[in-house]
């Protein structure tokens, strides 16, 4: 029996969920009930971008983007359909640039869309311009 845990952000109200490694995709939110992990990318700003990022065990991948960008429109559809492939090994999450100017210019985003994955708080990885789905999946899978 697997009794290994791991902590995950409540991406409703933030409260750290411990959870049983292989169970994310079914967890509740001990504090508001809802779903812990859901395969769909979570928007992300100020106040919750370094809680997901640094106090989850889960590696989560961030499409940084604008929305009056051709080719973040575009990757849009396919970073959803990325978070169906991922889930429940990876939460993805996406940044509005235009709107979270402060974090885009900690990470030194200079294009959009830009992919970086963390894992344990670390950036790990980087990746500017669009992907499709799949490759989005298999980027990611390298740095796993």
């Amino acid at each position: 029996m697997n009794t290994q845990t791991r902590n995950i952000v409540c991406p409703h109200c933030r409260a750290i969920n411990r959870v049983q490694a292989g169970r994310e995709a079914e967890a509740t939110c001990g504090k508001c009930r809802g779903r812990v992990f859901e395969a769909k990318p979570l928007e992300l700003v100020g106040s919750t971008f370094e809680r997901h990022v640094t106090k989850s065990d889960v590696p989560v991948l961030v499409d940084f983007y604008s929305p009056s960008c051709g080719p973040c429109l575009m990757m849009g559809p396919q970073f959803e359909e990325a978070a169906k492939l991922l889930h429940p090994r990876v939460r993805l999450a996406k940044v509005d640039t235009s709107a979270e100017v402060g974090i885009a210019g900690h990470f030194g985003i200079r294009s959009v869309p830009t992919l970086m994955l963390f894992r344990g708080g670390r950036q790990v990885a980087s990746q500017a311009g669009a992907m499709n789905a799949r490759d989005i999946v298999a980027w990611t899978n390298q740095y796993l």
